[in-house]
């Protein structure tokens, strides 16, 4: 799988670029957010990526951080929503405005996109509820150090919920072990 790529910026035509990594002409398609943010042609350039194979065809998405690529990610496992989708949905809303809407169940945000209708809305609303933290407001992903970071990722991928991770990672120190902070996470989540 290709997870990053770094290189030259040799064309723009929304919403793909072509990026020459090493003598090698990489077509990336990226949603409108990453692409207003990118240089000028001939410039260096560093995007996260995600590559989805099909019988037909490989297809390379490109990010400009880890926020987009995981919002991508997330919107690609919702029933009914392809990857064009996802990327039209991310060209539309930041990843962070994204989390919000889910956050507050916000329809209307998520219909403003074209080719977001109310019923696929609310779909995305209800398939990805716990599943995307804003990087505003005080979450635990966004404002922790980096060990908690982990800890917090860790009970996530254990299938407890955003707030049920935030509460348990609240009392760690900032400079706490992954293993040591886990434990304890899950002490205090057996607590509750």
């Amino acid at each position: 799988m290709i997870g990053r790529l770094s290189g030259t910026l040799l064309e723009k035509n929304p919403p793909q670029i072509l990026l020459d990594v090493q003598g090698v002409g990489y077509e990336v398609l990226v949603p409108m957010s990453t692409f207003y943010n990118l240089p000028e042609r001939g410039a260096a350039v560093v995007l996260l990526t995600h590559l989805i194979v099909r019988e037909d065809a490989h297809t390379l998405y490109g990010f400009a951080d880890e926020s987009e690529r995981h919002a991508f990610r997330a919107l690609t496992k919702v029933t009914g929503i392809g990857a064009r989708t996802a990327l039209a949905v991310l060209s539309g809303l930041s990843a962070d405005e994204l989390a919000q809407a889910v956050a507050a169940q916000e329809v209307g945000r998520l219909t403003r996109v074209p080719g977001i209708g109310k019923k696929t809305a609310e779909r995305i609303l209800l398939e990805l509820k716990g599943k995307l933290a804003p990087a505003v407001g005080g979450s635990a992903v966004a404002s922790a150090s980096t060990g908690v970071n982990d800890v917090v990722n860790a009970l996530l991928a254990l299938g407890y919920s955003e707030k049920e991770a935030s509460a348990a990672t609240r009392e760690l120190p900032v400079d706490i072990e992954i293993a040591d902070g886990i434990r304890r996470a899950l002490k205090q989540l057996s607590k509750t």
